[in-house]
């Protein structure tokens, strides 16, 4: 594979055998945790130092290959950023909160999160080969003592095997892929032996901090169970490496579909620029940007977060300005269990029932016609009504909420749509068909 990434190795490990450097279970074995191991990679700041000398903090751990990538002289490191701690994490911030997504709320059995109607996340480890500082799951991510164990696996599989509106489900943690082999392909094994379960997805960052566990034999694994999908976890372009653009292509190659989850950080990646390096990149390596992530209310991380109107200029500035396929997402993860929420620059100005105005990335204002002869697909079925042809007048459909608004024959245009009412001219409502009912009045 082409590409002009390269690999990084602290002067430190200079002497590691490849074999032992391009061996995960090394890598995992040999992570870095406290003041005295990581001083002998980097030049550590008095805050730096008190945070990993404070007890309580969330979990630090970071493996040799990751901590390779950072610049040991600057303290703005982007990387370094993300894995050392810093004395802010000591601030308490009064919108904080343990479990900001809701999680438990949602969780019908342990470990198991059922938040929208077809999918559900399953949390299948609490351990990761290193540890985020904004972790979302800091209330249970690196704690041993919080690990899912076999009789809370069988309550997932039993929940999943009575639930048939599940069709998709997401494996997480943790990180699925620190999970031993042969626990990873039992677990594989049950979901798809699940008539109704349709998708199995990852979210993993293995591929990032420690690239050398997708072997070929982790790719054949994962491809006898497809259709399986990956989401990678990359937030700045320095993590992408000559080492997980092998990575990534072994997995394409086996035909798992890669995207990418990156989270808004202040100080990481809080910049256009770097946010179109880093979709550009990623395509290169063939991840599709996916989501973009407003950094969740998690304590400890205040000082990662940004107003969400700089993530709406970072979508200003790739949206129009690179290919579509390379534009994520920007996602607000809404606190108190609401969900994902899609948040975009404002590119529909107004609208009416025959024309919208719009905009583009230029600032290029253009008017869309509506048709005004539009029925929805499933209003024909109802009884007496017909699509008209083409050009044609006759009834006009208009959905709102769960009822199908028709427009009776002999009754002039449309008054006003003001507060939901749709009345008109002569003050008479339009005539409520529900859907589904067959009703004409």
């Amino acid at each position: 594979m082409n590409t002009s990434f390269v690999s990084k190795r602290a002067p430190v490990y200079a002497d590691v055998p490849d074999e032992k450097w391009n061996d995960w279970r090394w890598q995992l074995s040999h992570r870095l945790n406290t003041v005295e191991d990581i001083e002998k990679v980097l030049k550590l700041t008095d805050s730096e130092k008190k945070a990993l000398q404070t007890q309580g903090l969330f979990r630090v751990d970071v493996t040799p290959y990751f901590i390779s990538l950072i610049d040991p002289e600057d303290p703005d490191d982007p990387t370094r950023k993300q894995i050392i701690p810093v004395a802010e994490e000591l601030n308490a911030f009064t919108a904080m909160m343990e479990d900001s997504l809701a999680e438990d709320r949602h969780s019908p059995v342990p470990g198991l999160v059922h938040r929208y109607p077809d999918r559900v996340l399953m949390l299948v480890t609490t351990q990761c080969a290193s540890y985020c500082r904004y972790c979302t799951r800091s209330r249970i991510v690196g704690d041993p003592g919080q690990t899912f164990n076999r009789q809370e696996f069988e309550m997932q599989i039993e929940y999943l095997k009575n639930t048939p509106q599940v069709r998709d489900v997401l494996l997480s943690g943790g990180d699925p892929l620190v999970l031993a082999p042969k626990v990873l392909e039992e677990l594989l094994t049950r979901l798809r032996e699940i008539p109704h379960i349709e998708i199995i997805r990852i979210g993993s960052r293995v591929p990032v901090f420690m690239p050398m566990r997708v072997t070929q034999e982790l790719c054949d694994l994962l491809a006898k169970f497809h259709p399986l999908w990956l989401n990678i976890h990359v937030n700045h372009s320095n993590e992408i490496t000559k080492e997980l653009a092998e990575a990534a292509d072994r997995l394409t190659r086996a035909g798992i579909p890669l995207g990418n989850q990156s989270v808004l950080l202040a100080g990481v990646n809080d910049n256009v620029h770097i946010q179109r390096e880093l979709v550009h990149n990623l395509v290169r390596i063939r991840v599709r940007p996916y989501y973009l992530y407003q950094c969740d209310l998690v304590e400890g991380a205040g000082h990662f977060r940004t107003p969400v109107a700089k993530g709406i200029e970072i979508m200003e500035g790739l949206r129009g300005h690179t290919s579509g396929y390379a534009v994520p997402q920007y996602i607000i993860d809404a606190p108190g269990g609401g969900g994902k929420i899609p948040v975009m620059p404002n590119y529909l100005l107004s609208m009416s029932d025959h024309k919208v105005i719009l905009r583009n990335y230029e600032g290029y204002v253009t008017t869309y016609e509506e048709p005004t002869d539009y029925l929805p697909s499933d209003a024909a079925k109802f009884k007496g009504i017909k699509r008209p042809e083409p050009g044609q007048g006759g009834l006009t459909g208009l959905l709102e909420g769960e009822s199908l608004f028709i427009k009776p024959d002999g009754f002039d245009e449309l008054h006003n749509r003001g507060g939901g009412q749709h009345r008109l001219r002569d003050e008479n409502k339009w005539k409520p068909l529900g859907i589904g009912s067959g009703e004409t009045d």
